[in-house]
C-alpha cells in the first residue's frame, strides 16, 4: 500500500526542489538560446576558420555525455592551481555556477545545430528575394533567415528542451537539491520506492507535458502557415474581381 502521509509531509521538499529544477532548466535554456544563434550563423558560414572551430565544439559537445562534463567543471577544474589562485575560484567552488556553466554549453552545441540546419533550410527564393532589393547580409540575417529559421527549428527544440528538463536530474549528484535529490532524500529516510521515485515522476511528467503544450501553441502560432488550409477554406467561393 502506497503510504500517502509519508508523501503529504515530503510535498513542501518536492516543490521546492521543483522551484530549483525550474529556475535551473530557465537559465540554461536562455544562456544557450542567446549563445547558439550567433554560433549557428557562424556554422554556415561559407568561411571555414569561422565554420569550423563551431563545427569541433559542437562535435565535442555533442559526442560526450552530459554528466562527464559536469565531473570535470565541478570536480576536474578544482584540481587545477591556477584557476584555485585566482577570482574564478570563487564560481566554480559553487554548485549552481557548475551546474549551470555545463548545462549551458551542452544545451547551445545542441541548439547551434538546430538553427544551422533551420538556415541550411532556408528556400533559396528568400534568399534571392532579399538580394535583388540590396539588402545587406546582416540586414538579411536580421529581418529574413534569422526569423525564418527560429520558427522552423521549434519542433526541434522543443525536443531539446525536453531533454535538458529530464536532464537537470543529474543535477543532485553535485550537492544541488532538485526534484531527483529531493526524491534520493525521502527514499533514503523512508525506504519507500513509490512514495519517493513515483512522486517525482509524477512531477516529471506534469513538466514535460506543460513544456511540450507550450510548445505545441508556440507552433500554431509561428508555424500556421505550413499547416494545411482548413478544408472550408478549399471550398470557399471565389470572388472575381471586375
Amino acid at each position: 500500500m502506497i503510504d500517502f502521509s509519508i508523501i503529504a509531509s515530503s510535498m513542501p521538499n518536492f516543490f521546492a526542489g521543483l522551484k530549483v529544477t525550474l529556475v535551473l532548466l530557465v537559465i540554461s535554456l536562455a544562456t544557450g538560446l542567446v549563445l547558439s544563434i550567433p554560433l549557428g550563423v557562424a556554422r554556415v558560414s561559407s568561411n571555414p576558420w569561422i565554420a569550423k572551430p563551431v563545427w569541433l565544439y559542437t562535435y565535442v559537445i555533442r559526442g560526450t555525455p552530459l554528466l562527464v562534463q559536469l565531473f570535470i567543471i565541478y570536480y576536474g577544474f578544482a584540481q587545477i592551481e591556477f584557476i584555485r589562485n585566482s577570482a574564478a575560484w570563487s564560481l566554480f567552488r559553487e554548485a549552481w555556477f557548475c551546474v549551470w556553466l555545463a548545462f549551458a554549453i551542452n544545451t547551445t552545441a545542441y541548439t547551434t545545430e538546430i538553427i544551422a540546419g533551420a538556415l541550411r533550410a532556408t528556400p533559396s527564393g528568400e534568399v534571392e528575394a532579399a538580394r535583388s532589393i540590396g539588402m545587406s547580409t546582416f540586414d538579411m540575417y536580421r529581418r529574413i533567415l534569422l526569423p525564418s529559421a527560429l520558427r522552423r527549428a521549434l519542433p526541434q527544440y522543443s525536443n531539446e528542451a525536453v531533454g535538458m528538463m529530464h536532464a537537470t536530474a543529474i543535477a543532485s549528484t553535485v550537492t544541488l537539491v532538485d526534484l531527483t535529490r529531493v526524491a534520493r532524500d525521502v527514499y533514503a529516510n523512508h525506504l519507500v520506492t513509490v512514495e519517493s521515485f513515483g512522486t517525482v515522476a509524477v512531477f516529471y511528467f506534469v513538466l514535460t507535458f506543460s513544456l511540450i503544450g507550450l510548445f505545441r501553441l508556440a507552433e500554431r502560432r509561428w508555424l500556421k502557415h505550413l499547416r494545411p488550409q482548413e478544408l472550408s477554406h478549399v471550398n470557399e467561393p471565389m470572388v472575381h474581381a471586375k
